[in-house]
């Protein structure tokens, strides 16, 4: 057994949050999952039922919490912080959408989440993850290979020369666990934040040809489209039937640049992420092996 004070998983049955559960499960640790709903899984050594909104649920969850991990947005850290004591460690989810020039309501929630945690003084990590690619049912990369097999051609906001670094989700878990065995280390002394994300950016368009290549679909050529243009045709592509729905500040946020330098987290957290070619062949490769599995003949 790697500690002995038990480590609290709030979001345990969500994506990070269970691969989370997973990798700390296999090293030994004991993990209590904080769920809304009653949630079986066998990395759970403990399960405690408690709505994020409801503070006397939550308090009574983490009552006995030393070290807790928020996978759940970043918007309930006020509510973390409340239910648990001054000298609990916190480490938390955010997201680079923090820092875009068109914030909507999940951008918001996260700020004020890092507020709250900064003004606290509280000892905690909150790391800002760039896009989250390869956990078991995301949605990123699986949703735009699916829209990529019913496009002769891309259209792209000025040419998808806008850089964009995701990050792969084994590396958002072992950023959690790093994090972690910081504060077990007594290394978090106070409240922090720090940007997680692939090794290097790429622009849109090249993004685009990797998950084509990786998914074995042939290229499509990459139509350049003013930005304007495609703000105003977004909402129409999107009642199409089987085109996702696109807001105008989804399309503005296609034209930002998200670029952060890796260099702090591969310092503070002593691991290098896995490039994007290898990720992604990772991701397409375990849902060619699901398929195959579920198209196998019984015996």
């Amino acid at each position: 057994m790697r500690s002995v004070a038990p480590i609290h998983v709030i979001g345990a049955s969500g994506r990070s949050g269970r691969a989370l559960c997973r990798a700390l499960h296999a090293r030994g640790d004991t993990v209590i999952a904080v769920t809304r709903r009653p949630v079986s899984d066998e990395a759970f050594n403990e399960t405690r039922q408690a709505e994020l909104e409801d503070p006397a649920a939550l308090k009574k969850a983490l009552a006995d919490a030393k070290r807790v991990v928020s996978t759940a947005h970043a918007r309930y850290i006020p509510a973390i912080l409340e239910a648990t004591s001054a000298d609990t460690v916190l480490i938390g989810l955010g997201s680079t959408r923090k820092f875009t020039n068109w914030p909507d309501a999940h951008g918001r929630g996260v700020l004020a989440g890092e507020t709250a945690l900064l003004k606290s003084g509280r000892p905690g990590l909150l790391l800002h993850p760039t896009m989250i690619y390869g956990a078991r049912g995301e949605d990123n990369v699986q949703r735009l290979a699916a829209l990529l097999r019913r496009l002769p051609l891309v259209p792209l906001p000025n040419g998808g020369r806008a850089r964009v670094q995701p990050i792969y989700q084994d590396d958002v878990t072992r950023a959690l666990v790093a994090a972690l065995d910081l504060a077990a280390s007594g290394a978090i002394a106070g409240p922090e934040t720090l940007v997680i994300a692939g090794p290097d950016p790429v622009a849109y368009r090249d993004f685009i040809r990797a998950i084509l290549h990786a998914s074995a679909m042939r290229q499509r050529p990459i139509v350049s489209i003013p930005g304007r243009l495609l703000e105003y045709l977004a909402p129409l592509v999107s009642r199409l039937p089987g085109f996702p729905e696109i807001g105008r500040d989804e399309v503005r946020r296609l034209m930002e640049d998200k670029a952060f330098d890796s260099a702090p987290m591969r310092a503070r957290l002593g691991f290098d992420p896995v490039s994007l070619q290898n990720g992604l062949r990772q991701l397409f490769d375990a849902d060619d092996r699901v398929a195959a599995r579920n198209i196998a003949p019984a015996d």
